[in-house]
């Protein structure tokens, strides 16, 4: 019987490393809360040009704001969402980076 041994082999207890440190590098996320004063198609807009949602996406956001009061459209690193939080204030609409539950 031959025992083949390779290097290449991933160490179970790495990959666990590594999916901890991904999930706790990206554990925020960038909510946009529904108001009274912006249309369905200026949010869109925004979550178009400032989070590169494709417009389907941008359109479901919206939808999902409307009816359950926010979403979150994008998680990340807090460094990556709080310049896109701070763009989507300046058009007027609620926005926050929040740091993600139960990770």
């Amino acid at each position: 019987m031959n025992l083949i041994f390779s290097n290449t082999a991933v160490n179970p207890f790495e990959q666990q490393d590594i999916e901890l440190l991904t999930a706790v590098e990206s554990s925020y996320s960038l909510i946009v809360w529904n108001d009274d004063v912006n249309t369905f198609d200026h949010v869109i807009e925004t979550l178009i040009e400032i989070c590169n949602h494709t417009p389907e996406q941008a359109e479901q956001c919206s939808l999902i704001v409307h009816h359950k009061g926010k979403c979150s459209v994008k998680q990340g690193d807090y460094e990556t969402l709080k310049p896109m939080c701070d763009a989507i204030t300046e058009r007027g609409i609620g926005a926050t980076v929040e740091m993600m539950v139960g990770i």
